[in-house]
């Protein structure tokens, strides 16, 4: 696939006359950069490459545990500051002005628009929340039990915590839901790069 695709890619730009549309530096930029991100987030999801940075860029995020969006952009860097000094500054401008935009577009056509959310629940009314999270959203949650470690003279209360994965969508109704319950509760959100098994469902690439 990944050789089908680079050949593929060569062959168009070679035979291909695109017209001239605009000669806006920026808007040439800007959407230069989404239509490329979607090429390269489309060609990564059917399980090919265009090029050797997203072999690179593929293989990094799996080690280093980052989106394949922000690696490209890291190596083009590089790149960047080899045309800043062969070329000019502004072509080197655009350029990441260009990649900027294009991995943002490649992370949101590969990870989709449900992008999860994994959320830290702290609560005197953990149980009220637990049912409102099984019952109102539809989401698993796991529970912890932990100490507060702020207690004085040695007195250290015992309480649930609360975790559960839920979609970016999903958040603002999580925050109005918890704050019926407990206006009080301590929340925690961290982005989760990648789920497996449980209740979530998530396209592989």
């Amino acid at each position: 696939k990944t050789a089908m695709a680079i050949a593929g890619l060569a062959l168009v730009l070679a035979t291909v006359n695109f017209p001239e549309i605009t000669q806006d530096k920026l808007l040439v930029a800007v959407f230069g950069g989404f239509f490329l991100g979607a090429g390269i987030g489309l060609s990564v999801r059917g399980g090919s490459v265009l090029d050797g940075t997203e072999v690179l860029a593929i293989y990094l995020s799996r080690k280093l545990g980052t989106t394949i969006g922000d690696i490209i952009v890291m190596i083009n860097i590089l790149v960047f500051l080899a045309a800043a000094y062969l070329l000019s500054i502004e072509t080197a401008l655009y350029s990441m002005l260009t990649y900027l935009a294009a991995s943002k577009t490649l992370d949101f056509v590969i990870e989709g628009i449900e992008e999860y959310t994994g959320v830290t629940i702290i609560s005197n009314q953990s149980d009220a929340i637990r049912l409102m999270i099984i019952n109102t959203l539809g989401r698993g949650v796991t529970i912890y039990n932990a100490k507060g470690g702020f207690g004085k003279n040695g007195i250290h209360n015992a309480y649930d915590v609360l975790f559960t994965v839920i979609t970016r969508l999903e958040i603002r109704k999580l925050n109005i839901e918890i704050s019926k319950i407990d206006p009080t509760a301590f929340v925690v959100m961290n982005k989760i790069n990648d789920t497996r098994g449980g209740m979530i469902k998530k396209r592989s690439l």
